[in-house]
C-alpha cells in the first residue's frame, strides 16, 4: 500500500474515489471544503468523469445526491455543520426513503466557531433521523471509514453520516492508501418508487422499517472494529473517548480502562461493560455533550463526568492540555502531560478585514456616506467576507445571522416601520438562499433596498465558483425586481459620486430596489492574472 501525507479532508475524499464513487455534491463551507476541491483536481476523479461541480446550496446537494443514489450509484454529500440545516429536509427525509447506490453524508463541525456562527454538534442529526454515524478518530480512519461507509449504506439500504471537527478536517498525517480504487457501480433501475414517493401511507411503512432497523445498528455498532473496549478489571476511572478526542486521551499517557467510539448509534453494550468494571466514567468527546447525555439518561449514573459536571469545559474545543487538566484531578498518578508554550506576550492579535483592494470596501464606503444623512438607519448583513464590514472601520452592518436573512430581515423590520432597511449579500450567498427572500419583498412591495455584492466568486472559502455569474440581472428581473430600479454599478474609487447618487435615490423610492456592485475578487484577481502569465 502506497503512504500519503494527507489532510482529513483530503483523507476522506481519497477514500471516497477508492470506494467507488460517481460524485461529490456540495457547497463551500469551511471546514469541508478541501473534500470537493482535492475531487476536482484528482486525476482519478477526470479519468472516471466524477461529477465534482459546486451546487447551489447544501439541500439542492442533497437532493441531487438522492438523485444518484436512486439510478444505484455512489455519492457523497459535503458540508460544514451549519448547512446541516440548510439540507435537514431531505436529509431527514433520506432516513425514509433509504438509498439505492450508496450516500454518504460529510458533515464538518467547527467546535470553538473558528468560522462559523455556532458550536453544532451534527451527531444529533444522525440519531434524530435514525441514520448511522461514524466519526474517524484518525486520518487512516477517516481514509478506511469511508469504503465501510459506502458497503454498509447499501447493506443497510439508509444513508451514512459521517461527522468530522475542524482538527481532524484540517490537520496533516500518513494514511497508507489502496493501490487500486473500486470500481463504479452500475447504473440500475431497482429502486423501489413505494419507498421514494412519500405519501403518508408509505411514509409509515418506511418509518416502522426504519425503526425496527435501529436494534440491528446498535448490534453493529458493538461489534463494529471502529468500537474498540479496553479493560483492566476494576478500575477507579474509566473513559469514553470518540472522534479527535480519543486522541488528546492517547497522548495524555494515562493508562485506564477506555471505550473508543467512532460508530453510532450508541453501543449501549460496551458502554454497560465499561461502567461495570470502573467507579467513575469521564466522557470526553469534541462538540456537545452527545454521548456523556445519553449514558445519564438510559443506564441513570451519578457516576458520569465530562463537560456538563465541569471537569472538561462546557464549551470551545478540546486540547491535549484541557483533557490532561481533567485526568490529572481524577488520578493519584499524574498522566504524562504535553508541554505546550504559551503565545508570547508581544504577539498581538490581528482581527480579520476586508483585502486591500476588495469591492466591498468601496460599497461600504458609499453606503456609510449616504446613511450619515438619515435618523436610525439599519443594515442587516449576511454570510461572506462582507460580514467584516462590521468591524472598524466600516461599522457597517446591524446584524448576521445565517444564509439569506439579510433580505428577510430588512422586509421585517420594514414590514415593522424602520426606515431606512438595507440588506446586503454577497453573489453566492443570494444565490444559496436569498432569492426567496427577495421574492416576498417584491410580492408585498417591501420598501427596502437590496445590495448584491457580487465579487464572481465564493471568497471566503477560497474562492469557488458563484452559482449565479452573471445571471442577478436576469434572475432579479424574472423574480419581478422594476427595470428602473435595478442597477449595476462598478465599485471603484473614481465611481463613487455615481454609487452614492444611485443608494440615495432607490432609499428614497418607496419600494424594492436592487443595486449589483460587480467586481472580482482582488484574489481572484491575482490568481487569475499569475495564470494569464504563466500560460502566455
Amino acid at each position: 500500500m502506497e503512504k500519503k501525507l494527507l489532510l482529513g479532508d483530503e483523507a476522506i475524499a481519497l477514500g471516497a474515489l477508492h470506494a467507488g464513487l460517481s460524485g461529490v455534491y456540495a457547497y463551500p463551507g469551511t471546514p469541508s471544503t478541501e473534500i470537493t476541491e482535492f475531487i476536482q483536481l484528482n486525476p482519478l476523479a477526470k479519468e472516471r468523469n466524477v461529477h465534482s461541480r459546486w451546487c447551489t446550496n447544501e439541500k439542492t446537494a442533497m437532493e441531487a445526491a438522492l438523485g444518484m443514489s436512486f439510478m444505484g450509484k455512489r455519492a457523497l454529500v459535503c458540508m460544514k455543520h451549519v448547512g446541516m440545516n440548510v439540507c435537514a429536509d431531505p436529509f431527514v427525509n433520506s432516513g425514509m426513503t433509504g438509498v439505492n447506490g450508496g450516500v454518504v453524508v460529510l458533515v464538518a463541525d467547527d467546535p470553538s466557531m473558528h468560522s462559523s456562527q455556532d458550536e453544532q454538534d451534527s451527531r444529533f442529526y444522525g440519531k434524530f433521523a435514525m441514520i448511522p454515524t461514524f466519526e474517524p478518530s484518525s486520518q487512516q480512519e477517516a481514509y478506511d471509514m469511508m469504503e465501510v461507509a459506502f458497503d454498509y449504506s447499501e447493506k443497510q439500504c439508509l444513508p451514512v453520516l459521517m461527522r468530522v471537527t475542524t482538527r481532524m478536517a484540517h490537520s496533516r498525517a500518513v494514511v497508507k492508501v489502496k493501490d487500486e480504487a473500486r470500481k463504479e457501480n452500475e447504473m440500475n433501475y431497482n429502486a423501489v418508487a413505494a419507498n421514494w414517493v412519500l405519501l403518508p401511507a408509505n411514509a409509515r411503512k418506511r418509518n416502522d422499517k426504519v425503526t425496527a432497523q435501529q436494534a440491528q445498528l446498535e448490534e453493529d455498532a458493538a461489534n463494529s472494529p471502529y468500537n474498540r473496549l479496553k479493560l483492566s478489571g476494576k478500575a477507579p476511572l474509566g473513559i469514553i473517548a470518540s472522534g479527535i478526542a480519543y486522541n488528546y486521551v492517547k497522548e495524555s499517557g494515562v493508562d485506564v480502562p477506555i471505550l473508543k467510539i467512532s460508530q453510532y448509534p450508541l453501543p449501549k453494550k460496551l458502554v454497560r461493560q465499561l461502567l461495570d468494571s470502573c467507579e467513575k466514567v469521564m466522557v470526553v468527546e469534541e462538540g456537545q455533550p452527545f454521548i456523556e447525555e445519553q449514558v445519564r439518561g438510559v443506564f441513570e449514573s451519578q457516576n458520569i463526568l465530562g463537560r456538563l459536571t465541569g471537569e472538561l469545559p462546557r464549551t470551545g474545543e478540546l486540547t491535549p492540555d484541557s483533557v490532561a487538566a481533567a485526568l490529572n484531578a481524577q488520578l493519584s498518578e499524574n498522566p504524562k502531560k504535553l508541554e505546550i508554550p504559551e503565545i508570547p506576550a508581544l504577539v498581538a492579535a490581528r482581527p480579520p478585514q476586508l483585502c486591500q483592494g476588495c469591492g466591498h470596501r468601496d460599497v461600504y464606503t458609499a453606503l456609510n456616506e449616504v446613511l450619515k444623512e438619515y435618523e436610525n438607519p439599519r443594515v442587516f448583513g449576511d454570510i461572506g467576507c462582507y460580514t467584516l464590514g462590521f468591524l472598524p472601520p466600516y461599522r457597517a452592518i446591524h446584524s448576521c445571522v445565517d444564509m439569506g436573512a439579510s433580505i428577510t430581515m430588512a422586509k421585517g423590520a420594514s414590514d415593522a416601520g424602520q426606515w431606512p432597511a438595507v440588506a446586503i449579500i454577497g453573489d453566492s450567498t443570494f444565490t444559496h438562499s436569498g432569492m426567496t427572500g427577495l421574492l416576498d419583498a417584491v410580492n408585498e412591495k417591501a420598501n427596502i433596498t437590496v445590495i448584491i455584492s457580487d465579487n464572481f466568486t465564493t471568497a471566503m472559502t477560497g474562492g469557488q465558483d458563484s452559482a449565479g455569474t452573471n445571471k442577478f440581472e436576469a434572475i432579479c428581473l424574472g423574480l419581478g425586481v422594476e427595470p428602473e430600479h435595478l442597477h449595476v454599478v462598478v465599485p471603484l474609487p473614481k465611481n463613487m459620486p455615481e454609487i452614492i447618487r444611485i443608494i440615495r435615490e432607490e432609499i428614497n423610492y418607496k419600494g424594492v430596489s436592487v443595486i449589483i456592485p460587480q467586481r472580482e475578487c482582488i484574489q481572484t484577481f491575482k490568481r487569475h492574472a499569475k495564470e494569464r502569465k504563466q500560460n502566455s
